[in-house]
């Protein structure tokens, strides 16, 4: 799937989606996801771009692999990961959000006193995930019913874990769907767990915690652990597009 994008009078070629990326309020959305753990992004795909994508799910040339949810117990509903090259807008969003992360993951690992093993580009984190046997992409395309949900999880996959990621709503709250917030639960240390529940609007993203994150404690920061969901579809159908930054083993 390509999208064209336009060039204009100047003769530079410009990347809509970085730019999206780029219009983000991001030292904002920084305090937000150090604060609870995920922050709500700007709208990084159009209408036209949802439908388009949304489009792709019963093709199979797309897709590398499908998970029905119910038959693993994650919960109801079928998910599937993009094989690769990916569509488009896809590639491009994950290159313009990762140096926009990069500064987020490698300040979290410097509290928690872990090494940052992240290069300054995506390529090159790919290529270290390639080289320690983490070689399947993992860009997912999620399909909830009515009364479908998505157990509380992590998306880990192997050794090498970039501890941030995004999810984007490619349906319409309210018209194509109710229900379906997107979930955080969060336990800190010696504390109750404390949850957000976060209706996505159409087309806009969702920066949140894939493993843990830091939070100050008596003895200065500590690692909470986070896990993720979907409440229940109530009404219609739900597709939602993740893209994780490291791939799997």
């Amino acid at each position: 799937m390509s999208i064209s994008v336009r060039t204009p009078k100047s003769g530079r070629v410009t990347d809509p989606w970085q730019q999206r990326v780029d219009s983000g309020d991001w030292d904002a959305v920084t305090a937000e996801v150090n604060e609870y753990g995920g922050a709500l992004l700007p709208q990084l795909l159009t209408g036209a771009e949802t439908a388009r994508i949304k489009s792709l799910y019963e093709d199979g040339q797309y897709f590398r692999a499908t998970v029905n949810m119910g038959r693993h117990r994650f919960g109801e509903g079928e998910y599937r990961y993009f094989r690769v090259p990916y569509p488009e807008p896809v590639e491009r969003l994950k290159q313009a959000l990762y140096p926009r992360l990069l500064p987020i993951a490698r300040d979290w690992h410097a509290k928690l006193g872990r090494p940052a093993p992240w290069p300054d580009t995506l390529d090159e984190w790919l290529r270290m995930c390639h080289d320690a046997g983490q070689d399947k992409p993992t860009a997912i395309m999620l399909h909830y019913g009515q009364g479908d949900w998505n157990a509380l999880h992590r998306d880990l996959y192997g050794d090498l874990v970039f501890p941030l990621q995004v999810v984007i709503n490619l349906s319409q709250p309210g018209v194509d769907h109710t229900g379906g917030e997107f979930l955080l639960l969060e336990q800190r240390p010696r504390a109750q767990s404390r949850g957000t529940a976060t209706l996505l609007p159409h087309g806009h993203g969702y920066l949140f915690t894939t493993r843990d994150r830091p939070v100050r404690s008596a003895r200065g920061w500590s690692a909470a652990p986070v896990r993720h969901g979907v409440s229940a579809i109530r009404s219609g159908q739900r597709l939602t597009l993740a893209l994780v930054f490291h791939d799997a083993a």
